[in-house]
């Protein structure tokens, strides 16, 4: 398969996007897990620390996730370029709307709800309804499912690149599987029974394995002369 726009700078750069997302994909899970420990009920929103390192670590996830994006858009054929670029497009959207929710939930959101406003969970807080646990499902069960399953056409060459493949179209799955809770209206039930959670695992457990394996694909891979 022809890589003609796949340059070395490309793939020292997705290469190091993409093993920077498994080493931060691990840390998030496993403060993810601590979290979840933490709770006296499972119904409780995950508190400090934990949150706020989840919170931390997503947005230089998200910018992390664009630049993948942007090396898969390189490494693409010309007849598969448009669901890349598609991939890239969605992808800068994710990032753009969780960053920024994650930013404002860092900052000012504490700020206002330590000022005991009767409203202010309604917009900040990660216990359903509210504000920005609705834009941050909207980004990584929408927005990123669509990324990974537009993506997962680019690699179709090899076994390797099978199994990207595979787990990209697992974890674009699960991400919109997590979007039945909206509707249903099924958020703070037992977490092990939470439909949201089942879009967790698609962008938080089956995601880094897929980059995984990206890098080393990316690292057998060399450009092709024009």
């Amino acid at each position: 398969m022809s890589h003609k726009d796949f340059t070395p700078q490309h793939r020292a750069i997705g290469r190091a996007a993409a093993w920077a997302i498994f080493f931060l994909g691990i840390v998030y899970v496993v403060t993810t897990v601590l979290g979840f420990l933490s709770l006296k009920s499972p119904q409780d929103p995950i508190g400090d620390p934990f949150v706020s390192i989840m919170e931390l670590l997503i947005i230089p996830l998200t910018l992390l996730y664009v630049v993948i994006m942007v090396a898969v858009h390189a490494y693409a054929s010309a007849e598969v370029k448009v669901y890349s670029l598609m991939a890239l497009c969605l992808m800068i959207l994710l990032a753009g709307i969780s960053s920024s929710v994650h930013f404002v939930v860092l900052t000012v959101g504490r700020q206002i709800e330590a000022a005991g406003l009767t409203w202010a969970p309604l917009l900040f807080s990660w216990k359903w309804p509210s504000i920005v646990y609705t834009l941050d499902i909207l980004a990584w069960d929408w927005f990123f499912a669509l990324s990974m399953l537009f993506a997962a056409p680019v690699f179709k060459g090899g076994r390797l690149e099978i199994a990207v493949r595979i787990l990209m179209i697992i974890s674009g799955v699960l991400s919109l599987t997590g979007l039945i809770g909206v509707p249903l209206a099924n958020m703070n039930v037992a977490y092990w029974a939470n439909v949201r959670n089942i879009g967790i695992v698609g962008y938080a457990l089956v995601s880094p394995v897929a980059f995984l394996l990206l890098a080393v694909v990316f690292g057998r891979t060399k450009q092709v002369s024009r």
